[in-house]
């Protein structure tokens, strides 16, 4: 596959949130068309609606981990573990790179400039999402 992170900064610039610009960029090779995502990631946006949570873009990478391995509510506690798996391997990763998963410190609230701006945030989890869910040896 052909990286698609600069589309997740293409769809941020339109002003998707972090989590819609990372989720919708890829839900296409999961089989979910782009409205039902977006309406999907909206309340995961400046750290769940207000930078005191977990950073959206992150979020939107985790959520497209759920799209891709879980086999449904008929299925869901075979395949849960697995998506537990893959979904800490990103939180891990991400705060390797980004130093934290909260936005309001990525964003650096009360100090005089971003941590970790919103579009390394997003380049970020893409990136890891690309790794992790859309790697060729997948």
């Amino acid at each position: 596959m052909e990286s698609r992170i600069n589309k997740t900064i293409e769809r941020h610039d339109k002003g998707y949130n972090c989590a819609q610009a990372v989720a919708c960029t890829y839900c296409d090779l999961l089989g979910y068309d782009e409205d039902t995502v977006f309406r999907m990631t909206e309340g995961f946006g400046a750290g769940m609606g207000g930078m005191e949570a977990t950073c959206g873009a992150l979020s939107g990478a985790v959520l497209l981990a759920g799209l891709k391995g879980s086999g449904g509510a008929e299925c869901s506690p075979r395949t849960k573990g697995s998506t537990y798996k893959v979904s800490k391997e990103m939180t891990k990763r991400f705060h390797e790179t980004a130093g934290a998963l909260v936005c309001r410190e990525l964003k650096g609230i009360g100090s005089d400039r971003p941590a970790y701006p919103c579009e390394e945030c997003i380049k970020t989890a893409a990136r890891i999402a690309e790794e992790l869910l859309f790697s060729e040896t997948d």
